[in-house]
């Protein structure tokens, strides 16, 4: 996964913090949480908060929430 990925990584941030509301996710736990998960393989540096955003944004759409 790279940074672009940004459904992939909602629906991997759902199963990988099934008890997290994403609304309230801080960036930088964001940020943290979505380097750790497996199968990402992008550099660190290489997003912004418009990605951070986006990625927030679906994995709210994604989850139970």
């Amino acid at each position: 996964m790279k940074w672009t990925d940004v459904q992939e990584i909602a629906m991997a941030l759902t199963d990988s913090h099934p008890d997290i509301d994403p609304q309230y996710v801080r960036f930088t736990d964001l940020h943290r949480w979505i380097t750790e998960l497996p199968g990402f393989d992008d550099a660190a540096d290489r997003s912004n908060e418009k990605i951070l955003e986006a990625i927030q944004a679906a994995w709210i759409e994604d989850s139970d929430y």
